[in-house]
């Protein structure tokens, strides 16, 4: 294996100093342009890469951004991501992606591994067990690092956001069911130490109370977006003394294991029982029996959290920038839920 090229193999190639080398590299105004170009010549020819951590701890830029998901084998998280490559990289920054799988743990390993990588800012999604890395937000924020929150969020001055409208979605969506004539709607909630699964059933309870229905404690079930979460909330659901006849899930994953459930039982969809999603996961328009879901906006969202990111990088205040972006919800009408249509 050759050894590395560094500036002094230049130099001395090119008979000059390597101070000379190193400026011309980094486009110093005082070299002669005939220098410059005759050193970037030689270094290619050379392949000599430069040290950009080197670059980074000089400049106080390395151009690259951290993102910090629950998963990236999510098509939600995925489209946010390619938002925020898409949006960043004609500015000239690249993309490092770190994963904490619901872990407050690595979540706390991410923020600090980023800081110390010298990364120009940190877009993430929060894990719902968060609170306890209180510490490494506060050590983002006193490295001047811009932290922008998309998706799940938390509350921390100074720190923008970038989320949808969950509430709205949840209401709508419930809305839409008691339209179709749904009488008894449950729900299929999220962790409600987060915020986004919060107001999606704060939107449910609210569309059943606008609309003379009752709110009943044992039609909402606490679920993991996961298929056979959703499978296990329809055997809860129907033992009920008046099961219901609709759900409204938090997740489409958990929506889908709902219908899988309820056809199992012979139980006919939308006719007898209408189901709603949200996210809409891909999988949601392509089934025979397609699923009504709310839609994120994720590929909007990534781009909106990399502008909010650009605008907040080149201030040079010590005031912090916080900026609350909220996006407006979507709800897609398909097969599962469309009684007026089947």
């Amino acid at each position: 294996m050759s050894e590395k090229i560094t500036i002094y193999d230049i130099a001395e190639k090119l008979n000059i100093t390597a101070a000379t080398v190193s400026r011309a590299l980094n486009n110093n105004p005082k070299i002669k342009e005939s220098t410059r170009e005759l050193v970037i010549k030689t270094a290619a020819s050379m392949n000599y890469k430069q040290n950009k951590l080197a670059l980074a701890l000089k400049s106080g830029r390395s151009n690259n951004i951290g993102v910090i998901v629950p998963r990236i084998d999510s098509n939600f998280f995925a489209s946010v991501i390619r938002g925020i490559e898409e949006e960043l990289h004609p500015h000239g920054y690249q993309v490092i992606i770190c994963q904490t799988h619901e872990s407050a743990k690595r979540e706390n390993e991410n923020l600090y591994t980023l800081i110390d990588a010298q990364v120009d800012g940190i877009l993430m999604s929060v894990t719902d067990v968060t609170g306890e890395n209180s510490g490494a937000f506060q050590n983002v924020l006193q490295k001047n690092v811009p932290l922008i929150f998309f998706d799940r969020s938390k509350h921390i001055d100074g720190v923008s956001s970038v989320t949808i409208n969950d509430f709205k979605g949840g209401y709508i969506t419930t809305k839409h069911l008691i339209d179709e004539g749904c009488k008894c709607i449950a729900h299929l909630s999220g962790d409600q130490s987060l915020e986004i699964f919060k107001n999606r059933f704060l939107g449910y309870k609210q569309a059943l109370l606008d609309n003379g229905m009752e709110f009943k404690e044992e039609y909402v079930i606490p679920v993991k977006s996961f298929v056979d979460a959703g499978k296990d909330a329809v055997e809860i659901l129907l033992e009920l003394e008046t099961p219901p006849d609709a759900i409204f899930s938090s997740s489409d994953f958990a929506a889908l294991g709902a219908i899988q459930e309820l056809r199992s039982r012979n139980i006919i969809i939308p006719k007898d029982f209408c189901v709603a999603g949200f996210s809409n996961e891909p999988f949601t328009k392509f089934m025979e029996l397609s699923i009504t879901s709310v839609d994120q906006s994720p590929l909007e969202m990534g781009k909106m959290s990399a502008r909010v990111f650009l605008e907040q990088v080149d201030k040079t205040e010590t005031i912090k920038i916080e900026k609350k972006v909220v996006l407006a919800p979507e709800l897609h009408i398909r097969k599962s839920s469309s009684r007026s249509n089947s």
